[in-house]
């Protein structure tokens, strides 16, 4: 197969058939970096995980995938023309939209109300979209209206409805299995007949926050099933790195692995109910 495209985690493949092959590797990214460390297991999980959602989605919108790949971390999909905004719902307040509301009172240009702290439930689930930015750069808020110069109003309400529909699903899901679905990043594209169509990942500790539900505690970071435990590592004394100088971040210790691993596989085994099989 012919190689297209590496992302931060998925390399992408052109098979003899003219469809593509999406293979997700164990690579970790934090701060729009990639790390030198692995976690072992994880695009298998990812995709499984994927899968699975795909599944539990497909009365909500139509997704890219055509068949199982040859193993546990692939799948043969549809090749689609990609929408040029990342589409990003947030029912609860923290990360990147948090640092956005302290700073304008809204986050994407939608208006929230005052007082509102780290984890707190918003009023209602918003559409808070961001540039895509190429690998190593960092993905920037923007407003609806921005969205609306760039594809369209038709196209943009489209997003809209579809990335609200997703989180919503997936947030209703993962409540009755204890879990809160804070934000989510979802990928849509165009497939041959002009329909949008859920691509790459969905739902999954790379693309989303998931929280226990019986430790959340609005007023502080949360527990997490992603990757956050590798961000607090890279960001606390013990890793003995300056986020601002410029330098790739150093490898995880073997225990911050070994934990970043349990944590995706704990997300994945109650999310679906079963356990992983590799």
């Amino acid at each position: 197969m012919k190689h297209v495209h590496s992302g931060k985690v998925r390399d992408l493949y052109l098979t003899d058939e003219g469809m593509l092959m999406m293979v997700a590797s164990d690579r970790i990214s934090a701060f729009d970096y990639i790390l030198e460390s692995e976690i072992p297991d994880k695009g298998a999980i990812l995709t499984q995980l994927s899968l699975w959602w795909f599944d539990q989605l497909k009365d909500v919108v139509p997704h890219h995938v055509v068949s199982h790949g040859p193993n546990t971390r692939s799948v043969v999909c549809k090749s689609l023309r990609m929408v040029p905004v990342e589409c990003v719902a947030r029912g609860y307040l923290t990360g990147a939209g948090l640092l956005d509301y302290q700073r304008t009172g809204a986050v994407s240009g939608v208006r929230l109300p005052p007082g509102l702290v780290d984890g707190d439930r918003l009023p209602e689930p918003i559409f808070t979209p961001t540039t895509k930015a190429p690998v190593g750069e960092h993905d920037e808020p923007i407003t609806f209206d921005q969205v609306v110069e760039e594809v369209g109003r038709e196209t943009a309400e489209e997003l809209r409805r579809i990335t609200l529909a997703v989180y919503t699903r997936g947030a209703e899901i993962a409540r009755e299995r204890g879990i809160i679905l804070a934000d989510t990043k979802i990928e849509l594209g165009w497939d041959a007949d002009g329909e949008l169509t859920l691509a790459d990942e969905v739902l999954t500790p790379d693309s989303s926050r998931f929280w226990p539900a019986a430790e959340w505690q609005p007023g502080r970071p949360q527990p997490s099933f992603d990757k956050q435990y590798v961000r607090d590592w890279l960001t606390s004394p013990d890793s003995s790195w300056d986020k601002s100088s410029g330098n790739p971040p150093p490898p995880l210790p073997e225990e911050v692995v070994n934990r970043t691993r349990a944590r995706y596989l704990e997300a994945y085994e109650r999310l679906t109910g079963t356990p992983f099989s590799g």
